[in-house]
């Protein structure tokens, strides 16, 4: 059925409904996703505005996620439901075929700096060798007749296609504005989908980053059995979707694989992370203190999970090897066989 929202302020304890308004221009709405691409929920670098297929189209916003892969975001405006699902396949079948150059080439375009320093730039990471390995499609509207719904559906459960919408709502009270999002599938659900069809399949092992730096330190995690990641919500997110007894391998990005484990307790505020003598992890004495930076602010602080180490190493003697699975993402499932392989020898992990 149609995506409908509503929006309530609380006032003196009681609550009253914010009108629903008409966006007078759905260029406002393009220009605020191209000036900040988060409000969409999605963690991408914007590459190109308005880009022109061979076919004579015009891709309202092209981007690229921390694996390489482009995402199409296509704006509904005056088009027909039917219309924008018609077109955007066509975009996809654009640009799946596009080639570093090209993708480069539309970068220097939008962005006046080359495709490695904006990836770079925006991930805090060297660009994939390999990229435009996969593609997703994004509609981005206010509403969807049921049939563009149904399509968009189909889609992505009978083919596993990666495609969705998000609804923006525009409300207004007075000379007050409000933007509301949601999206008409969870958004993990489908990447999950899609990548579990044209991958192997997952181990039930979580790749976790350990994040070791300015904020935090393998030692601490080591010496006070936790995980942790912060300093701005998109690091901090991935962290709260372990759950207990999720079974993870952390890596120290430059070193290797340095410790297996199960997480025991689920995320919490670093500041209110509790050890098994039941003190606080801040009442410890830190090799990083700096993890305690922003502790009070729930969208910059750090967030905790409590994990029981089976086996750790020192990060000079972090595992590793040509080829071993690294990646930039906070946490991801991991499904690179031969670096499972290599690590059972080292980690007794066993395999399904």
């Amino acid at each position: 059925m149609p995506f409908n929202m509503n929006l309530w302020k609380i006032d003196h304890n009681e609550l009253k409904e914010v009108p629903k308004s008409r966006l007078d221009s759905e260029e406002r709405l393009e220009n605020w996703i191209a000036h900040d691409s988060n409000i969409t929920g999605l963690d991408i670098l914007l590459i190109g505005r308005q880009v022109v297929t061979f076919y004579g189209g015009r891709i309202d916003l092209l981007g690229m996620d921390s694996e390489g892969n482009l995402v199409i975001l296509e704006l509904k405006k005056d088009k027909t439901p039917r219309d924008v699902v018609a077109q955007t396949l066509d975009y996809a079948s654009w640009i799946k075929d596009l080639t570093y150059k090209q993708i480069e080439a539309i970068t220097m375009n939008y962005l006046k700096c080359s495709l490695k320093d904006a990836f770079a730039d925006k991930f805090l990471t060297d660009i994939p060798e390999e990229i435009n390995k996969n593609h997703s499609i994004v509609i981005i509207a206010s509403e969807l007749d049921s049939s563009s719904e149904r399509i968009v559906h189909y889609l992505s459960s009978e083919y596993d296609m990666n495609i969705n919408c998000i609804f923006f709502d525009f409300f207004k009270e007075g000379n007050q504005e409000f933007l509301g999002r949601s999206w008409l599938m969870d958004p993990e659900d489908i990447a999950d989908r899609t990548e579990s069809k044209k991958s192997a399949p997952w181990s039930g092992l979580y790749f976790v980053n350990v994040g070791d730096g300015k904020h935090r330190s393998w030692e601490d995690c080591k010496e006070y059995s936790f995980l942790s990641a912060g300093q701005g919500s998109k690091y901090s997110g991935p962290m709260k979707k372990l759950k207990v007894g999720d079974k993870v391998l952390a890596y120290l990005k430059g070193k290797g694989y340095v410790g297996f484990g199960e997480i025991t307790s689920a995320a919490v505020l670093a500041k209110d992370f509790k050890l098994s003598n039941n003190t606080l992890l801040f009442d410890n004495e830190l090799k990083q203190p700096n993890i305690q930076e922003n502790k009070d602010d729930p969208e910059l602080a750090d967030w905790t999970v409590g994990v029981r180490w089976f086996k750790t190493f020192e990060r000079e003697n972090a595992l590793t090897k040509p080829g071993i699975f690294a990646n930039q993402n906070i946490v991801c499932k991991l499904r690179h066989q031969p670096t499972i392989d290599f690590l059972s020898s080292h980690y007794a992990i066993k395999q399904d």
